[in-house]
């Protein structure tokens, strides 16, 4: 059985701020290191291995072969693939516990690792090139405790939890810097494979925006600038690009956004994939659906994207997410996946041989999320 090392654990939910799964200053001065407690061996908190899947391919997916299914029970999502594929580093909530943590494990699900502090709520977690250290959001340095769900009273909406901010480690959890420090939600936070730069969101300046910074924190630029949401961003392969989703409301449905956003709240029901050059400029928007598309990648030859969205869903309030595939200019929509409830965070390996996502497809409870690799035929 796996081994899982950690300094303490309190509850872990899945709340993927990176691809967000619809139902379903002067930093150097700003860093900090967390404290360090006692190390402790225990049991995985969850199985994980390799198992062979293909009986929960369909028979539209041709793309899907060779399908092995990694982790079993919980929530698990937003797997990342290190730059050389050796390892992934995913956040996931055990089914007994009640707020995600960041995890490193192999492709095959073995050597799982915690690597995050075990306290408050992690999200988009990523290896530096070498995987000597990796990078995440947390909210701990604002409580231990899990940060409460979102008010639904005002409908399906998204929490923005102040406490945000994005930290290096090294690849084991320890040495842990802070790199943003500014007051309010720093998340959504991805890197180059250069591991040179940080695409990430914030409310830093009264609105969700995408900025670009230096791994250090350094060299912060703004590179969104419309009123609402823009958010979730990732770099093309090469780097050249990045791909996010956005929601760019007018009206009344700007003033409502506006009034969300003052209470920390965000409304997902419609938004699209965009894309634009690295220095935020050449904007463009790829889908126009009224539904909500969201968790982009992009192929590893950076002509095409990949993502979830529920557009073939009866209705936009059905958890029924799929992926798709669109050409970088929006041209050649093509759906990959049929699967039902809920298909999303795609992303290829380095040659676009291998591609890992999140699936709730057979399950063993109701709305549990678990990962997946498949070969990509295409």
């Amino acid at each position: 059985m796996n081994r899982l090392r950690y300094g303490w654990m309190v509850g872990l939910v899945a709340v993927a701020a990176c691809g967000e799964q619809a139902d379903g200053g002067d930093t150097a001065e700003a860093q900090s290191e967390a404290s360090s407690g006692p190390e402790v061996v225990a049991e995985a908190p969850f199985r994980t291995s390799s198992e062979p899947a293909d009986h929960l391919v369909l028979e539209d997916e041709g793309h899907l072969a060779s399908l092995k299914q990694i982790t079993f029970g919980g929530q698990n999502a937003e797997a990342y693939w290190s730059t050389d594929d050796e390892w992934i580093m995913f956040q996931a909530t055990p089914r007994e516990a009640t707020c995600d943590q960041q995890f490193t494990m192999r492709p095959d699900g073995s050597d799982l690792s915690l690597v995050s502090t075990g306290t408050g709520r992690t999200t988009c977690g990523y290896f530096f090139p070498g995987n000597e250290k990796i990078l995440y959001g947390s909210t701990h340095l604002g409580s231990d405790e899990c940060p409460p769900e979102a008010d639904r009273s005002q409908g399906y909406v998204w929490a923005l939890y102040q406490d945000y901010d994005i930290f290096v480690a090294d690849a084991d959890g320890s040495n842990l810097v802070q790199i943003t420090d500014e007051p309010g939600y720093d998340a959504e936070g991805t890197m180059s494979r250069d591991g040179e730069w940080v695409v990430f969101t914030s409310a830093r300046d009264g609105d969700l925006e995408i900025y670009k910074m230096r791994t250090d924190g350094s060299e912060l630029t703004r590179l969104t600038d419309a009123p609402g949401y823009d958010g979730g961003p990732f770099f093309s392969y090469d780097g050249t690009k990045i791909v996010y989703r956005a929601s760019h409301p007018e009206g009344d449905e700007l003033t409502d956004y506006q009034r969300l956003l003052a209470q920390g709240l965000i409304r997902p029901s419609q938004l699209d994939i965009f894309v634009m050059d690295a220095d935020g400029s050449n904007k463009r928007q790829l889908t126009d659906n009224g539904r909500a598309n969201f968790g982009p990648y992009f192929f590893p030859d950076g002509e095409r994207i990949i993502f979830s969205s529920n557009m073939d869903a009866e209705s936009p309030r059905v958890p029924d997410f799929d992926l798709y595939a669109i050409n970088v200019d929006g041209t050649g929509l093509e759906r990959l996946t049929y699967a039902g409830d809920f298909d999303g965070f795609p992303m290829f390996n380095s040659d676009g041989t291998k591609l890992i996502f999140a699936s709730n497809r057979g399950n063993e409870l109701p709305r549990e999320t678990n990962l997946f690799i498949a070969d990509w035929v295409d």
